[in-house]
């Protein structure tokens, strides 16, 4: 990335950049783009050329190693990911579909991106940590209190467990895709578990979540980043990637207290996008304050710039732009 600035990515909503035109031309739903390689890079790229970023996130969702595995899952518009059946039982994790291969649309999506990429700029992967995974899994979908997730968990455990194990090669399969094919840095997303309490963590995810990155230890940066989970954030540290994703809710100079990781990434509130330039540039000389006094302290050594959590829907992409400018002119 370049060095005179500091480097700058937006987590875009997923779906969100998919040429309408395409979609209704050839009846492409958001996950199956997916799994087109064109589409991938095309999706992927767009914020980079329009937005000025240091840094391309590959365009994918947290259940795409899922359906290539072979699992019946789509996502229903102004919902989510939705499972054709539920994983409840034990049995049912007997019958969970391993991914055994490499996701070849994706390889070559991925090389498609590379040779538009300048040397500036990196390509990040993106995979979806396991909670996230086995909550959509149990719940059928997506859900507002994980209610039979946490049942399962601490009513039958074992299965619970069975499950977990279960799924850490199917994620680190989807990974080693994307790391074969040139990746320069990935992201474990953990979108539901600030969920959970610090205990229930620790006993029924950390040490699933600790297995993936260390399959990538030495070769790429590692990025675990996860919604609502500051006060999560030692734990989810302790799983060994060298960046630590925060979200808005913790001031940077806090998360620098909770953390092992040398470098932050976060944590713009996405919120302030509408708020205009100049409520963006305050926050943004806030953050850069909160980070500064990190490192004086000695706490960590660097920090990426990007939102605390994704794009929303209906921003106006050129305050995407702007914010980008401000953060570049500011750092």
């Amino acid at each position: 990335m370049a060095p005179s600035r500091p480097p700058v990515w937006f987590m875009r909503q997923a779906g969100r950049s998919l040429p309408e035109y395409k979609r209704v031309r050839e009846g492409i739903s958001m996950l199956d783009s997916c799994f087109d390689p064109d589409l991938l890079a095309e999706i992927t790229m767009q914020p980079v050329r329009r937005h000025d970023v240091d840094a391309a996130i590959l365009f994918s969702d947290i259940v795409v190693p899922l359906k290539a595995a072979g699992v019946k899952v789509d996502i229903v518009p102004g919902r989510g990911p939705v499972m054709e059946h539920a994983i409840r039982t034990a049995s049912d994790v007997d019958k969970l579909p391993v991914l055994e291969r490499d996701i070849t649309e994706v390889t070559q999506g991925i090389g498609i991106i590379l040779d538009e990429l300048t040397d500036a700029q990196a390509l990040i992967g993106f995979v979806g940590a396991p909670f996230t995974l086995a909550s959509y899994l149990v719940e059928g979908g997506p859900s507002k209190n994980h209610e039979r997730t946490k049942a399962l968990m601490h009513a039958e455990p074992e299965t619970w467990h069975k499950l977990m194990r279960r799924l850490v090669p199917t994620i680190t399969a989807f990974l080693r895709t994307q790391v074969d094919a040139g990746i320069d840095a990935m992201q474990l997303f953990d979108s539901w578990a600030g969920y959970l309490n610090e205990a229930d963590y620790r006993e029924f995810v950390l040490p699933y979540s600790t297995e993936i990155l260390e399959t990538v230890a030495g070769e790429i940066p590692r990025i675990h980043f996860g919604v609502g989970t500051g006060e999560l954030l030692g734990a989810m540290s302790e799983a060994g990637s060298e960046v630590m994703g925060v979200d808005y809710r913790v001031r940077m100079d806090a998360a620098a207290t909770r953390v092992q990781a040398q470098v932050l990434q976060g944590n713009l509130d996405p919120a302030l996008l509408f708020a205009g330039d100049d409520a963006v540039r305050s926050a943004v000389r806030a953050i850069r304050a909160q980070v500064d006094a990190a490192r004086q302290a000695g706490e960590v050594t660097s920090h990426i710039w990007n939102l605390g959590h994704g794009v929303l829907p209906t921003t106006d992409a050129e305050a995407i732009t702007r914010a980008v400018a401000i953060i570049h002119e500011e750092g």
